[in-house]
């Protein structure tokens, strides 16, 4: 069994350090995420993944003319957000992030499986799978609304709404939410049969959303990009907007994780130079953060070789 917490390449250690001192060296910063990006669409497209074709047809789909329509003009960005993500310099408040998440999604889960022999497809489907497993074992038996938060161009949140409106047979309410405008605008693009109730660009922190309106809260692939402090935030708001009884459920990356410990320096480097918040991440106690603000105790299962799932109740 593993007793590390977190990778080497993560928080105070020596090789952390040096790897955060070339992300501070601006040409040598520009350099590896210029890397990191080419990596990202080199084997994306080497896998089958249309990257080029993807954004071309956003380009012209009328996503862009959907901005201000989502657009909460109240909105006061969090200065964590406004930090360079994924090799964008304008982080996720740009067009290229938004056209472009929805490949990285799909080459994310070809990484988790990258020794087998998988199509994109049939990787992102056990992506999604291994995420809705732990759910069905420990989160809620019966969901009526769902809350996505950071839900980002919309993949998760309708996978999942199928997920539940399948397993049920009865009409459910998701919600997607998300920080970025862009994002909101793809997301309502990609939804064409309008199967989510609503898209809402607001604070996971202050949701503006009532009290007790949610059976399920999940964050999917978020909590890396988040500070501690701002998890908890969410975490308190979560239970908020959640029921006496509802379910939170985070998936992320494992700090535990074999795959995760042993990534090759090179890897971790890129890695931590598009990833601004992942000291954070790889050294904050999400279990111990969500009993903090009032959930019961987590259940934490290593859902995939990369990936653990998070599922925490609301007490009654």
């Amino acid at each position: 069994m593993n007793n590390k917490i977190k990778p080497d390449w993560a928080g105070e250690s020596i090789l952390s350090n040096f790897v955060n001192l070339l992300i501070q060296t601006k040409p040598v910063y520009e350099l590896m995420k210029n890397q990191a990006r080419q990596v990202l669409i080199k084997t994306a497209e080497k896998k089958g993944i249309p990257w080029r074709k993807n954004y071309e047809a956003l380009q012209v789909s009328g996503a862009k003319q959907l901005l201000a329509e989502v657009t909460n003009s109240q909105i006061v960005y969090p200065d964590y957000y406004k930090v360079p993500f994924h090799a964008y310099s304008e982080g996720n408040l740009c067009w290229q992030a938004a056209f472009e998440t929805e490949s990285a999604t799909y080459a994310m889960a070809l990484r988790v499986w990258s020794k087998e022999d998988l199509t994109w497809e049939d990787a992102h489907a056990r992506l999604r799978g291994s995420f809705y497993e732990v759910l069905a074992t420990y989160g809620p038996q019966h969901v009526r609304d769902i809350l996505d938060i950071g839900c980002s161009v919309g993949v998760s949140t309708l996978a999942l709404h199928r997920y539940y409106l399948q397993k049920q047979g009865h009409p459910i309410r998701t919600v997607g939410l998300d920080l970025s405008p862009y994002m909101l605008a793809v997301a309502q693009t990609r939804d064409v049969n309008n199967e989510i109730s609503q898209w809402l660009h607001a604070k996971a922190e202050d949701t503006g959303l009532p009290d007790n309106s949610f059976d399920l809260v999940t964050l999917q692939y978020v909590a890396h990009e988040l500070p501690g402090y701002a998890s908890k935030e969410i975490f308190a708001e979560a239970k908020r907007l959640l029921r006496p009884g509802g379910f939170i459920a985070l998936v992320d990356n494992d700090p535990r994780s074999p795959v995760m410990q042993n990534l090759p320096a090179v890897l971790s480097i890129l890695r931590k130079s598009t990833e601004p918040w992942s000291d954070d991440y790889y050294t904050f106690d999400i279990e111990a953060t969500l009993q903090a603000v009032g959930f019961c105790e987590p259940i934490t299962v290593a859902s995939n070789p990369r990936h653990r799932t998070i599922v925490s109740r609301k007490p009654e």
